[in-house]
């Protein structure tokens, strides 16, 4: 059953007609429900791309949160062969918050990682609804570590509140290891491509997305902080979190404007949780041109690149646009 969003009430109305009508057909005759059917069906679709055009930040957070976007489990099933899954950290623990190993990325060798919030309420508990602890960011680097050795790409798949702000995490280094992960990122000697699928939020979201090229999906959301965090440190009310989400440019379009990212996936006309795997195949074609674009770079290079991007993130130019 589609889970539908505050602002997708009005196109639930046509679609739960759509779906009475459609049952009464089979007992009433096609025909006669045909012309009714087609026009709700036309108006319900054109709603959608009114709805979805003008998605206000906290809206697009509550897409990029909805909870049957692609995970990166089915990227995985759908874009990768011979998944091999690595886990633990070699140090404490294993952290099913990020999942990562070895691959075939459409045919090409590489290491993928990414975070998991499962679907389930067994899942999510298991995968810290997404929220690593140091150990998922030490798992990162092993894998790095690897890929760098092996001379094997990295693809990672951002999606993320943030890392998990416990005590245990804290009393293990969690500042530190995002810390070092994001240093692994950026000293890699193979190209490197992230995608923010959904939530990029804080260090838990950089520390796997330091890389060559950062993509991001149009209604994915990424961010210093949650809006519900900053809404608690700002006014102590995390009921006021779409005030922050409206005033922090977190949307696709903000982050390009600011480079910090280097391109926007276009999803399905009404998200990508609407059509699963047509945006899965588009994250994938993006993907695979951005690593062919680092075809025959070496390591020097590569490093160089990735230096001078993320110097550039931010800084304006007299007239008080970004620079480009």
């Amino acid at each position: 059953m589609t889970q539908y969003l505050d602002f997708e009430k009005p196109i639930k109305l046509i679609e739960e007609q759509i779906d009475q009508l459609s049952a009464n057909a089979e007992s009433a005759g096609a025909a006669a429900m045909s012309i009714q059917l087609t026009r709700l069906k036309q108006n319900a679709e054109r709603l959608l791309v009114e709805i979805y055009s003008k998605l206000d930040p906290w809206q697009k957070t509550q897409v990029a949160r909805h909870q049957e976007r692609p995970h990166f489990k089915d990227y995985v099933a759908a874009l990768v062969t011979e998944f091999v899954e690595l886990s633990g950290d070699r140090k404490y623990a294993e952290d099913a918050a990020v999942v990562g190993g070895l691959g075939r990325f459409l045919g090409r060798p590489c290491v993928i990682m990414g975070h998991e919030k499962g679907r389930t309420t067994a899942e999510r508990l298991k995968h810290n609804f997404g929220m690593a602890r140091p150990e998922g960011y030490r798992k990162a680097i092993r894998l790095m570590d690897m890929a760098d050795r092996f001379g094997l790409p990295v693809v990672s798949l951002v999606d993320t509140a943030g890392a998990y702000p416990g005590l245990g995490a804290e009393e293990r280094g969690g500042a530190e290891a995002i810390a070092r992960s994001t240093e692994r990122c950026l000293s890699l000697g193979v190209p490197m491509v992230s995608v923010i699928v959904g939530e990029g939020g804080s260090g838990g979201a950089i520390a796997i997305a330091a890389a060559n090229t950062v993509l991001m999906l149009e209604h994915a959301v990424y961010s210093v902080i949650s809006p519900e965090s900053g809404a608690s440190i700002l006014f102590r009310d995390a009921g006021r979190a779409k005030d922050v989400a409206l005033a922090m440019k977190i949307t696709a379009d903000s982050c390009l404007d600011f480079k910090v990212i280097d391109g926007i996936i276009k999803e399905p006309v009404g998200g990508a949780h609407r059509a699963p795997e047509q945006a899965v195949a588009a994250v994938g074609a993006a993907v695979a041109k951005a690593l062919d674009d680092f075809d025959g770079m070496d390591g020097d290079a590569l490093r160089r690149q990735r230096r001078q991007r993320f110097m550039a993130i931010g800084r304006i130019a007299e007239t008080g646009a970004p620079a480009r």
